[in-house]
């Protein structure tokens, strides 16, 4: 059996997960997995039930499972309670204690939504790309200082501090990824001004000569930015730091006209955590609106990377894109000539179409 540990979280975490689930449980139906779900608490939920967003039985839970299907956290009902028990620490301590070293980031244009793009249909025709991030070191994890006195004047500092290790694991894993898909990979980083970018380029030029299959190129990330723009069909898979990847994955994901559809996998050391992009949308919590298909699609990443059952991921996508190309649409994305359809109807006619 695979162990799947289920955390909806808050907001419409719950219904978007029993989603996910559903279809889960069609494709094991079909493809033979032996997915076994076991459900926990982290979030505002788990902080009304235990006074802490993360308990230590969910993360212990979590380190045990074979992958991890996650909703959303927070909302307005938790903002004023003491910053160490926000919702939104759960997912800080699910990454540090998961060993979450590289989030994949997947942007893809739906042929039937390309004109809710905010780019032109011929420049977003076919963009089907991968942002791989660098998540627990560069400049988010370095030394810093907010404020000191030098010569009578305040100042504030942060630090860019990379090993190799660190880069070789990353890009590593963006290699491999560009095997599956269109075996090409591009780096970006600041190498004409930051030291660590130099590092960076370096040790991807080394771990290139492992991967002969597989095109390599370097973009600085103002030029990258820049190219996300005018072509983002270029690209394949996008290898990058922390802070560029962070920046780069949110332009790109603007590209493809509704953060409703898109998933994202974190990849760990002990094991992987999976979860749409967008938030836990309070506002709309219980009505059964919500677009489920960022975390069904987050679980066709799951299948994917923690079970290497790509046959089953793949239904589960073409699931999707039928779905689409059949004019079925959540509320978000709805427009007229369109069949509107509830959380609940759009994961039972995925499910019917696997």
């Amino acid at each position: 059996m695979k162990k799947i540990i289920v955390i909806p979280g808050d907001g419409i975490g719950k219904e978007i997960t029993d989603s996910a689930v559903a279809v889960l449980k069609k494709v094991d139906a079909k493809f033979k997995i032996g997915l076994e779900f076991e459900y926990r608490d982290a979030g505002g939920a788990a902080y009304d039930k235990f006074g802490e967003p993360l308990p230590a039985e969910t993360l212990d839970a979590c380190k045990k499972a074979d992958a991890v299907l996650f909703g959303a956290v927070g909302g307005p009902k938790w903002d004023n309670i003491e910053v160490s028990k926000r919702p939104e620490k759960a997912l800080f301590g699910i990454r540090k204690g998961l060993g979450l070293y590289g989030n994949l980031r997947p942007v893809k244009i739906y042929a039937p939504l390309i004109d809710g793009s905010p780019l032109k249909p011929n420049l977003v025709t076919g963009v089907d790309l991968l942002i791989v991030r660098e998540l627990v070191g560069g400049i988010y994890f370095g030394e810093r200082c907010e404020s000191e006195i030098v010569d009578g004047v305040e100042r504030a500092w942060d630090t860019e501090i990379y090993s190799v290790p660190e880069i070789e694991r990353i890009v590593k894993l963006a290699f491999e990824s560009a095997q599956k898909r269109r075996k090409k990979v591009t780096s970006v980083d600041k190498a004409n001004v930051l030291a660590s970018s130099r590092l960076w380029r370096r040790v991807v030029n080394e771990i290139a000569k492992n991967y002969p299959d597989v095109e390599l190129n370097h973009l600085y990330v103002d030029n990258c930015a820049m190219q996300l723009a005018v072509n983002p069909a270029q690209f394949d898979v996008i290898v990058t730091s922390n802070m560029f990847g962070d920046i780069l994955s949110d332009e790109a994901a603007v590209i493809s006209g509704s953060i409703g559809l898109l998933p994202s996998a974190s990849i760990g050391e002990l094991t992987s955590f999976y979860e749409p992009i967008h938030g836990s949308a309070p506002d709309i919590a219980g009505k059964n609106i919500a677009n489920p298909m960022g975390t069904i699609a987050s679980a066709a990443m799951l299948l994917r990377y923690s079970l290497n059952e790509e046959k089953a991921a793949q239904a589960i996508e073409a699931a999707i894109d039928k779905t689409l190309e059949d004019g079925y649409r959540t509320p978000d994305l709805f427009k007229e000539g369109c069949k509107k359809i509830s959380t609940t109807e759009a994961t039972e006619i995925i499910c019917e179409r696997i």
